[in-house]
């Protein structure tokens, strides 16, 4: 009597990363061909009919089956954690099991050796480079004898094991402020206007807004028009393009409808021109209370806006000398604006 197949969960990314292996020409083919089995078992295929298709044995197929449902909790909660390490973790899966043989070629005193190498800047081992590629790093291995030879593609495989990626960089900034309760009595202010924001536009209608810059974009003009989709062709773009100088554009996110609006593109950002972007996103819609999150940025807490600010929401209100104009800009909360 035949016996009951395991059943096969999969999650939506989970899905998208195995029909990317088993479609990919790059991929191992033993990881290629498991995908496909968990895939068509997703898609309630019998195993007699996943075995014919992937051309494996029936036996195979029930195998697979039951690694990825063992397996499958363990994937879930690494996706909600360090979705990062979810690609790795499903090939790992797919792994044979170990095997009686002979020992591996490197000690475990090496690859450590290999993965501490990987997380050095180039430039301090004298390369004049910025990343990391698989073909530098093999070099300077052998180059400090960490081991007499290793191959490319085994540093490769070093790295993708232990999910490093010397070759890629993510952009960070650091806080310039110095005492960390304060820092982190900001962070909580930050937090809460947008853990509130819902709230507050359920109630009075209030936008909060999140406003930012992206400066030098290049204005380009292509040389000739683009050529359109063809059959066994993909539209093409013209390689040369003229230049028509840069611009600037303000942005406004709205929190609770995600959604750009009222954005501004133009030559500058100066401190009248985010005035006037703020008076433009303000009037976009004038009967509602708004906060704006802003940045540290100079023209974001300039006199202009203060006094901006202050004459729509409290014209009576002395602002001081301009010297004091800033601080006020920084904790000025009115009725109807707050920044």
């Amino acid at each position: 009597m035949p016996g009951k197949a395991a059943k096969v969960v999969v999650s939506e990314r989970q899905l998208a990363i195995l029909d990317e292996f088993r479609r990919s020409k790059m991929e191992p083919r033993l990881v290629s061909e498991r995908a496909a089995i968990i895939v068509l078992a997703w898609e309630g295929r019998a195993n007699q009919e996943i075995a014919e298709a992937v051309s494996v044995g029936r036996h195979a197929v029930g195998v697979w089956r039951r690694r990825w449902r063992d397996g499958w909790n363990e994937l879930t909660l690494l996706e909600c954690t360090e979705p990062a390490r979810l690609r790795e973790a499903i090939r790992e899966t797919f792994r044979d099991a170990p095997r009686a043989g002979c020992p591996g070629t490197f000690t475990a005193e090496q690859v450590t050796q290999i993965l501490a190498l990987a997380c050095e800047p180039p430039e301090k081992s004298g390369r004049p480079i910025t990343h990391w590629t698989n073909a530098e790093l093999r070099d300077e291995v052998v180059k400090r004898k960490i081991v007499p030879n290793i191959s490319v593609t085994t540093v490769g495989h070093y790295l993708r094991t232990a999910a490093l990626r010397p070759h890629r960089r993510k952009m960070w900034i650091n806080t310039t402020e110095k005492d960390p309760a304060t820092f982190q009595k900001q962070v909580a202010e930050v937090c809460q206007t947008y853990q509130t924001a819902v709230e507050r536009h359920a109630a009075d209608g209030t936008r909060t807004v999140c406003i930012d810059e992206m400066t030098g974009l290049q204005a380009l003009e292509r040389a000739a028009p683009d050529k359109p989709t063809r059959v066994a062709q993909v539209a093409k773009q013209e390689f040369e393009y003229v230049r028509h100088g840069t611009t600037t554009l303000i942005g406004n996110w709205d929190v609770v409808q995600a959604a750009m609006f009222s954005e501004t593109i133009g030559p500058t950002r100066t401190e009248s021109d985010f005035v006037a972007h703020i008076e433009q996103t303000v009037a976009s819609d004038p009967d509602v209370p708004w906060v704006i999150v802003l940045d540290c940025l100079n023209v974001h807490w300039s006199a202009s806006l203060v006094e901006w600010i202050a004459k729509r929401c409290e014209p009576n209100r002395p602002l001081g000398k301009k010297r004091g104009i800033g601080r006020v800009a920084q904790s000025s909360h009115s009725p109807r604006i707050s920044v």
